[in-house]
């Protein structure tokens, strides 16, 4: 007799019934449950799920960084490699997400903004903590969450930590290269500023590729992890520049001109310059 080919099926169904689901893992009751439109046109659902679905990725890229940011301090580069590898890819999700965002247009838009209310993307506190975990650090950021008690420990204790570049450059300094102390003791809640020592050790790594290549490695990691984000913030530049133009953005943001003034920071000043000295 043959075995009956919906057999293992109706186990897995039993199963599903008696344990638990995939709805119950991924918590999708509560998570399709979260998108609460203050409005009724069709397209405030396409604005909540592309912002929600940015914070998750931001999430997990808040997680490998800081995963990385652990296995240098330990000196597991190898093991950094991956998950800054995979920051870059969540990253080119995040700019993808614009491309979506972009097929709403203003007369779209406008049928809803007023429901935002003060609700802005600036205040986005997992995207101050990608900052401060890539060493981005500025004060009046941070005084923004001041009435959220909660949400200002978590960032403070991001702000005041050492950030990827940081961490890296320690890493430079236990492989006997020369780093000045003033920067392996620097005050981490201020933002990194170059420093030709450091500029000098990675152009010694570069030039000598095969002595210090996990260093070369993780150099060119951060560069990827750069590179994306530079792009992420022009996508995100021009998308609201196609939607809102150069208005004011909600809550009082002044929207494309402080998008287009960030495009000009960097988080890893040497590892560029250095390219048109090589």
């Amino acid at each position: 007799m043959r075995d009956n080919p919906f057999e293992n099926e109706k186990s897995i169904h039993t199963d599903f019934v008696e344990n638990m689901t995939y709805g119950d893992y991924l918590q999708l009751d509560y998570l399709l449950d979260s998108q609460k439109r203050l409005s009724n046109h069709h397209d405030e659902m396409l604005f909540i799920i592309i912002h929600q679905v940015s914070e998750l990725w931001l999430r997990l890229i808040i997680h490998e960084t800081k995963g990385a940011i652990e296995a240098i301090e330990q000196d597991n580069l190898r093991a950094s490699f991956k998950m800054l590898a995979r920051v870059s890819k969540i990253q080119s999700q995040i700019i993808h997400a614009w491309d979506v965002l972009a097929t709403l247009t203003p007369a779209e838009y406008m049928e809803f903004r007023d429901k935002l209310g003060n609700a802005s993307g600036f205040q986005s506190y997992q995207y101050r903590l990608v900052e401060f975990v890539l060493g981005y650090k500025t004060p009046h950021i941070l005084k923004i969450y001041k009435k959220e008690p909660e949400l200002y420990a978590i960032l403070e204790d991001a702000y005041c930590k050492p950030g990827l570049y940081d961490v890296a450059i320690r890493a430079l300094s236990r492989h006997g290269f020369a780093i000045d102390q003033a920067v392996l003791d620097r005050d981490f809640s201020k933002t990194y500023e170059k420093n030709a020592s450091v500029e000098k050790a990675w152009m010694d790594v570069y030039r000598n590729v095969s002595v210090y290549w996990e260093l070369y490695e993780l150099a060119e990691k951060l560069v990827d992890i750069e590179d994306w984000f530079q792009q992420w913030r022009f996508r995100h530049m021009k998308t609201v520049e196609r939607i809102i133009g150069h208005k004011t953005g909600t809550g009082g943001s002044s929207g494309v001109g402080y998008l287009k003034q960030v495009l000009n920071h960097y988080f890893f000043p040497e590892l560029w310059e250095l390219r048109s000295k090589l």
